[in-house]
């Protein structure tokens, strides 16, 4: 197990910041559509295109929110996104119907959009030398708390009734401003220095906008074992309905123990092309053993299942590191909040539009669909190294042109591996 608590105080404060705030979302990703369905009455459908209609508005708050963190300052934006999530999340108390409950999700899922945008130049600043590695041990404590707040929502949905359900709410709600209060013994990080450089420049950065639409749409991976394996597992296997708290379960568990060592062995972009590549070929893999575990007996559907189940998670973590390598290296420091918060459009993208694709190949086609969704994501990975190396082509020119005094030798050192550490294959394991 890696370990969870870092020496710096600075780090110390954004992991338990960050181990509040999961808890909170483990308690809404276990129970919040349950509530609307359940406790407010909403029809599926209608949660359903909420939900997409708050997918598709948060990306963009988020790009612009980054912008304000390059200009005003990392620490102070982070917070407000926290304090306006906690005060919307608290407004789902008074969702009676559709648009009632679009006007509090939509502020949701654009203050935790944002929220993404404005931490990411705190983990750089704050990470070290490596923040790309202090990044995967937030997602290691961030599996951790969402585990822990499923727990407790476990006995909110097994209770079933509207009083239990607003606990949630409140609970959810408590967590955020917690960890928003938090922050309050994280030093200010003071904003970048101002340049003439265009304002939206990372909208202008044509290979980095490249490699966002590739991870956006291998960020489709992230419903797989969410939306379409449970719809899978009941609908078209034998295997016992368990598994699916036992797939949640092993996914977790892999995540927390192997994350931060993933991430070690991607320490440059060229590395994390490559770690794309492998992911690709992984999720491919992955797809076809689900596919296989229908018309099978219990035992061999649920040997397939879980195995397919740790072989996309050890592709989950690949894709995590070169996602956290290549955005953080190709970002200038200068406008590091603008450009990782264009970054996070794919991934928002995947959010809003993932759930649908997944079910309607893997679900309502079925086996066929699996295989498709598969070769996407391999060649999703395979397209990867040639996008890095074509951003970092372009890095070079522009360091050249806007710092003469950086060699291009200096530039190239970013596609080598540092200190020797490893690479390939072998290196994630």
């Amino acid at each position: 197990m890696p370990k969870l608590i870092p020496d710096g105080r600075p780090q110390r404060v954004l992991v338990a910041s960050n181990l509040i705030y999961t808890m909170g979302s483990g308690l809404y990703l276990t129970a919040g559509v349950p509530y609307f369905t359940q406790a407010v009455r909403l029809p599926a459908g209608q949660v359903g295109l909420g939900l997409g209609i708050a997918g598709l508005l948060a990306p963009a708050v988020g790009i612009a929110v980054g912008h304000l963190v390059d200009v005003h300052g990392a620490r102070g934006v982070y917070m407000t996104t926290l304090l306006v999530q906690a005060l919307a999340t608290a407004g789902f108390v008074l969702a009676d119907g559709f648009w009632s409950f679009v006007l509090v999700i939509g502020p949701a899922a654009a203050a935790k959009a944002a929220g993404l945008a404005a931490r990411t130049p705190l983990i750089r600043h704050y990470g070290g030398d490596r923040p790309q590695e202090f990044r995967a041990l937030l997602r290691a404590v961030t599996n951790v708390g969402i585990s822990v707040g499923a727990v407790g929502a476990g006995w909110i949905v097994q209770v079933g009734t509207l009083n239990a359900y607003r606990c949630m709410v409140v609970g959810n709600a408590l967590a955020f401003a917690c960890s928003a209060a938090t922050l309050f013994l994280l030093p200010p990080v003071a904003p970048g220095p101002v340049t003439d450089s265009p304002r939206w420049r990372a909208l202008r950065d044509r290979p980095y906008l490249l490699l966002t639409v590739l991870d956006g749409v291998m960020a489709i991976q992230f419903k797989v074992l969410t939306v379409a394996v449970p719809l899978w597992l009941i609908g078209a296997t034998t295997a016992p309905h368990w598994l699916i708290s036992g797939t949640m379960l092993t996914g977790t568990v892999i995540v927390v123990a192997f994350q931060v060592r993933a991430g070690r062995g991607v320490d440059s972009p060229v590395a994390g092309g490559r770690a794309y590549r492998r992911a690709g070929v992984a999720f491919l893999v992955a797809c076809a053993l689900i596919s296989l575990s229908a018309g099978v007996p219990p035992r061999a559907a649920t040997t397939l299942l879980i195995t397919a189940v740790v072989i996309h998670t050890v592709g989950e973590l690949w894709h995590a590191a070169a996602g956290f390598e290549v955005s953080f290296a190709l970002a200038p420091r200068d406008a590091t909040g603008q450009y990782l918060g264009v970054f996070g459009l794919g991934a928002g993208l995947a959010e809003a539009f993932g759930p649908g694709l997944l079910i309607a190949l893997c679900i309502t086609w079925g086996r066929p669909g699996w295989y498709v969704v598969g070769a996407l994501f391999l060649l999703t990975g395979l397209a990867a190294p040639p996008a890095v190396r074509l951003a970092l082509r372009h890095q070079h020119t522009r360091q050249a042109h806007v710092e003469p005094s950086v060699s291009p030798a200096d530039v190239l050192r970013l596609s080598r591996p540092r200190g020797g550490a490893r690479s390939g294959p072998g290196a994630s394991r």
